[in-house]
């Protein structure tokens, strides 16, 4: 076995195999950028090397200044994590000159199976079934315009060498495939260094199951079951889970073998993943091997207790796969979330700055029966960086069933306090949430169908809003004899707190009496239905925990007059506790509007403005592109919202934008 090895990345992916390693007793070397000089994966490595600047493309990307690092550390073994070298095939080629062990597939494979063209001939002489696709290189957007009419919209522009949703765009149009096809280029030479480009038919209404299968040196080869990655945006996976509600034993055994036969027509060894389109008739279709570890791969470890790590550091040292294929059963559901620094109040654009409050819930067997997992490469105080995926944190939850699963990822979803950037906890609480998420009844449009103009905050069911008041009720009742018992003290006498309260709460008034215990209160509603509400929560904890009728409910809290700022399930709420009198006077009160912004555009996150596509005078229309900003690697198309008159541009191309700035101003 290695005594020491190097992981060719960083966050979260590079702190995961760093426990993995630990565990197993072997050293680990990190490599780091100017951006990183403080992470965690830097921290937790027994040694660490820098590398260079910031972006990616002059450091993690740089394979001379990698192998440099392996050569003056003497590691034996490189980890490539996802993303970056993972699946460069002259990374892994030059690994293997120098001696050096590379922990995932031979560099033939990466070759044959990274590139999705080639990929998709060796699947089909494999007999995996395949999506109606051209199956050559696109030479220009005109090209890309004829092909796309002959395969028939809608249709995907897809980067050859890419991953991660970067270099993706799903086009309806002659005109979305000409502005499609130079955006996906920028984005896959800038993130891939490989500005190749295909084109596939986009099928309408599916699902993305992929298959994990693992593959050792001596001719084994086994799936790991699969997993359901159709929640997605912009092509990129948010939520995943294992195993599919969808598939049936029937489907999944078809899938796995076909996964494995495509492995072994390529010489495959290590951990990989072959990803699949499946339409509502569960017929299948090849996608593109991924030659290397998969970000949800968590929840394949959770419903198989298979540690995918050290099985891809035990392939790599020549060991034999521990267990067959008849061993891998299918232990209860696995749901994981992806926490991302983006605003999904603003698109869901990036959002970068510093993480002022960072508290994860506890990993472990929760009190419920389930466990709670968190893959992540940052902590509290640091920062989120403009150069890397906007990634905080993996949390997984397991339970014996999808339902119970589901409910574990929502207590940790609340539970889980993030402060200082905008991030998706909100959005991906809501879908929790959703009616269609819970019955399994998805596909990879949901995001699009469910929320067609945006998340603006979920709003709750009537139960849970009772809730939240029984429970927002008795808080402000602590608070009360608190703050009286120390106006007392300083007026000589005690004040007494009272019994009747008006709770508003999204819309609503509900009034309602508190009588206390000392093992709680007992809520009564005006119409008699009363709930039990349990808590040690005391005034200036940002988290509560409570029971409502022996339910376990966790809500964030900040403090506001007569009230509480309250977030939960996806719902940013303010939740005012009067007195009926102080109720009765509120309910006069004027509304106050926000300030109107309709005549400008402004800058929806913090990026570099890489082109204006208008001019002073010109009158644009609704849905027309206004101007490009480039931010975590990802272009960003700006367009009218209606229509109108351009009378100032107040930024130029290069210049560095915050949230809000103003690109233009409309007469």
């Amino acid at each position: 076995m290695f005594k020491k090895i190097l992981i060719a990345n960083r966050g979260e992916i590079a702190c995961r195999v760093i426990k993995t390693a630990r565990k197993m007793g072997i050293a680990t070397v990190a490599v780091y950028s100017d951006a990183d000089r403080n992470a965690l994966h830097v921290k937790m490595a027994d040694e660490a090397v820098h590398i260079g600047p910031s972006p990616a493309a002059q450091s993690y990307i740089v394979i001379d200044k990698i192998m440099a690092a392996v050569k003056a550390t003497g590691a034996e073994a490189v980890h490539p994590g996802y993303g970056f070298l993972s699946e460069n095939r002259a990374f892994a080629a030059a690994l293997e000159a120098a001696g050096v062990v590379f922990i995932g597939p031979p560099s033939s494979a990466i070759e044959a199976m990274g590139d999705k063209i080639t990929s998709k001939k060796l699947a089909m002489a494999a007999g995996v079934s395949t999506v109606p696709g051209h199956m050559g290189i696109i030479a220009d957007a005109a090209e890309a315009v004829r092909i796309a009419g002959e395969i028939g919209y809608p249709v995907m522009i897809k980067a050859s060498a890419g991953g991660g949703g970067k270099g993706m765009r799903i086009a309806w149009s002659e005109g979305e495939v000409a502005e499609g096809f130079a955006s996906s280029q920028n984005e896959a030479a800038a993130s891939f260094g490989d500005d190749r480009i295909f084109i596939e038919k986009f099928v309408t209404q599916p699902r993305h199951i992929e298959i994990q299968v693992l593959a050792d040196s001596h001719g084994n080869c086994v799936y790991l079951h699969e997993r359901e990655c159709s929640i997605q945006r912009r092509n990129q996976k948010v939520i995943e889970e294992a195993p599919s509600p969808f598939l049936d034993a029937g489907t999944r055994k078809a899938m796995g073998e076909q996964a494995c036969a495509l492995a072994r027509a390529v010489g495959y060894t290590s951990a990989g993943t072959v990803e699949f389109i499946v339409d509502g008739a569960r017929n299948f279709y090849f996608l593109e091997m991924n030659t290397r570890l998969q970000v949800e791969h968590p929840v394949t470890e959770l419903i198989t207790g298979v540690d995918l790590v050290e099985q891809m550091i035990r392939v790599a040292a020549g060991e034999a796969l521990p267990f067959a294929q008849a061993d891998l059963k299918i232990n209860g559901w696995a749901m994981e979330s992806r926490l991302y620094a983006e605003d999904p109040y603003r698109g869901f654009l990036p959002s970068i700055g510093r993480l002022s409050r960072y508290r994860p819930p506890v990993e472990g067997v929760t009190e419920g029966g389930g466990v709670v997992r968190n893959d992540t490469g940052v902590f509290e105080g640091g920062e989120i960086s403009m150069f890397y995926d906007p990634m905080i944190a993996k949390l997984c939850t397991w339970g014996p069933t999808r339902l119970a699963a589901i409910e574990e990822m929502r207590l940790a979803l609340d539970t889980f306090e993030v402060e200082g950037i905008g991030h998706n906890l909100p959005f991906v609480g809501a879908v929790m949430d959703h009616p269609r998420f819970v019955s399994g009844n998805i596909t990879t449009a949901f995001i699009a169908e469910e929320y067609p103009d945006g998340f603006k905050g979920a709003t709750l069911d009537g139960p849970t809003v009772r809730r939240v008041a029984a429970a927002a009720a008795a808080m402000h009742r602590v608070a009360e004899i608190r703050r009286t018992r120390i106006s007392g003290t300083m007026d000589n006498h005690k004040r007494k707190v009272g019994d009747a309260w008006v709770v508003a709460v999204q819309g609503e008034d509900l009034a309602l009496t508190i009588a206390a215990d000392h093992e709680g209160s007992t809520v009564t509603f005006a119409e008699g239905a009363q709930m039990r509400v349990k808590s040690d929560w005391k005034p200036g904890q940002q988290l509560a925990r409570l029971t409502i009728d022996g339910h376990p409910l966790v809500m964030k809290i900040a403090k506001v007059p007569m009230g509480f700022r309250v977030r939960l399930r996806g719902a940013d709420l303010k939740v005012f506790v009067r007195t009926p009198r102080a109720a009765e006077l509120a309910r006069l009160m004027i509304e106050k509007l926000p300030p109107d912004t309709s005549k400008f555009l402004l800058c929806p996150m913090p990026g570099m403005l890489v082109k204006v596509q208008v001019e002073v005078g010109d009158e644009v229309q609704e849905g027309q592109t206004l101007a490009t900003v480039e931010a975590m690697k990802m272009e960003n198309i700006l367009k009218a919202e209606r229509h109108g008159v351009v009378k100032a541009i107040k930024a130029s191309p290069g210049d560095s934008l915050k949230v809000d700035a103003v690109i233009l101003e409309f007469e």
